[in-house]
């Protein structure tokens, strides 16, 4: 019996008798006696060949099968790469592949991982755009430099390129920081100048300071980091640093007020949690503070303090006239009378550090010590002699207030009682009061007015009677008012004959 196989041209087949391997077949048209011949045929554009039991015929047959497969075989600490054609495919560590030859053009490349995890150089172009299983690739840019951990353990910098990694049995990342920001985030810092002094020399610059020190770090004439006392950390080389000795003075010289609080909002912020700022404004006073300790008078200005190792208050007081208002006070007069008062008065510190060290608050000492006045001045007084003379009360608070604030460097300049409010029945009284005595006066007035009248009638007489002339004056100024009010006129005669018959009417 025989049996007749056909292996395609793209083909290769590999005969068996019975399970026994014989041999490997090319294209072709095989015949062969028996019944027990089998071919298992394999296409040539997989360029893999999985073969069954490959590890046994590798032992058998190894002559043969190496003649025509690409046998890679990695043991546990390695991985390689396969090439065929224009394809890539990666093999791990304990693995055993097969791959024919002659069809497709095929190479294979072994990687010891205990001597490096990286792949070469001209590997990892090879492969670009490729993704394959077990590598791990990372693209460092020209602004960047990267920091290569392996099992979280800093190993080394990664300058500018393409990089891949074996990750077959080991983590491996990579951590990049942008080389334009001087003081990036460096991840565990400590761990970096501890156990990497060759990176930080050759990459950083490392400021380290004791307990009475402050830094300034700056970046191109910017200030962009300000470090406390017993700080550690690290730059990119290229800052400029200035160390300031903070054990015997901690104000700040103007120059750098000037450039920490007058500069940007960025600088402002990190001056935040560093300094003690207080504006002085024109015509105030401020009292200065350390550990509960006065220690100066600050002029107007900008006045700044490192905060570090000590404590400070200040305190602003404006030096000019102030005003305090004390409103609605409902006080009873000496008759008993319920009088509701408006009181204000001026006052101005003479003398802020007396006003800080004696008063709590200088706002409610007044208004508490003005109340207590007024409330004295009104109890003394009945109604009709506080009516009679307001200006009793400021002169009798005015004097009580002074010489209460005379201890606490306070000038009081002015009092006075803005309203004094009656209860609706006793201005009801006050207004009958008055309208009566108004009326009075009035009556006064009146009789006064037609005394004087009549007197002056008597005396035009006694001149009339003794001049003609002026009776006939006097004649033609009544003519003249009866005139304005008669719109026609007619004359018969002479104006003589008139006002003789005028005269002669009166008469009658």
């Amino acid at each position: 019996m025989w049996k007749t196989f056909y292996i395609k041209p793209n083909e290769i087949g590999i005969l068996y008798h019975r399970s026994d391997f014989k041999k490997i077949l090319s294209p072709g048209t095989y015949t062969y006696f028996g019944r027990h011949w089998n071919l298992k045929t394999y296409d040539l554009n997989q360029a893999e060949a999985k073969i069954e039991n490959l590890e046994l015929l590798l032992v058998t047959h190894s002559a043969e099968l190496s003649d025509k497969l690409l046998i890679v075989r990695t043991n546990f600490n390695q991985t390689a790469l396969v090439r065929y054609g224009q394809n890539w495919i990666s093999i791990a560590p304990n693995q055993l592949r097969a791959f024919w030859r002659g069809f497709i053009e095929v190479e294979s490349h072994i990687f010891n991982l205990d001597e490096s995890l990286e792949l070469p150089a001209e590997f990892v172009e090879q492969v670009r755009g490729i993704t394959l299983n077990g590598l791990k690739k990372f693209q460092v840019t020209e602004y960047e430099i990267g920091l290569l951990y392996v099992q979280n353990n800093f190993v080394r910098p990664l300058e500018q390129g393409e990089y891949a990694f074996w990750v077959v049995n080991k983590d491996v990342a990579v951590r990049t920081l942008s080389r334009i920001v001087p003081n990036p985030d460096f991840p565990l810092e400590d761990v970096l100048i501890e156990k990497h002094p060759e990176f930080v020399q050759t990459y950083c610059q490392i400021v380290q300071l004791e307990s009475n020190q402050v830094a300034i770090i700056r970046y191109l004439g910017k200030v962009i980091s300000i470090l406390p006392p017993t700080s550690r950390k690290l730059f990119w080389q290229g800052v400029e640093v200035e160390i300031i000795d903070i054990s015997s003075e901690a104000k700040l010289p103007p120059n750098l007020v000037a450039e920490l609080l007058a500069g940007s909002k960025e600088v402002l912020l990190l001056s935040h949690n560093s300094l003690h700022i207080r504006e002085v404004p024109s015509q105030h006073l401020g009292l200065l503070y350390i550990n509960q300790e006065f220690q100066a008078q600050l002029q107007p200005g900008t006045h700044a303090w490192w905060v570090f190792g000590r404590s400070f208050q200040t305190e602003v007081f404006d030096l000019r006239l102030q005003s305090i208002e004390v409103s609605g006070q409902d006080i009873l007069s000496k008759d008993k009378v319920p009088l509701r008062l408006n009181l204000t008065a001026g006052f101005r510190i003479q003398d802020a550090l007396r006003a800080k060290n004696g008063l709590s608050n200088v706002s409610d000492f007044l208004y508490k010590e003005l109340q207590f006045a007024l409330r004295a001045a009104v109890g003394e007084k009945t109604l009709d002699a506080l009516l009679e003379d307001k200006g009793v009360i400021d002169q009798s608070v005015a004097e009580y207030i002074r010489a209460k604030t005379a201890d606490y460097g306070i000038e009081v300049d002015s009092v006075g009682v803005k309203d004094i409010i009656l209860p609706g029945e006793i201005k009801t009284i006050l207004s009958k009061v008055v309208e009566a005595e108004k009326a009075a006066q009035a009556n006064v007035v009146r009789r006064r007015e037609e005394t004087a009248a009549t007197r002056s009638m008597l005396n035009t007489a006694k001149v009339m009677e003794d001049n003609p002339v002026a009776l006939r004056l006097k004649e033609l100024e009544v003519l003249e008012r009866i005139a304005e009010k008669i719109d026609h006129i007619q004359v018969n005669g002479s104006l003589d004959s008139i006002l003789t018959e005028l005269i002669q009417i009166n008469r009658q």
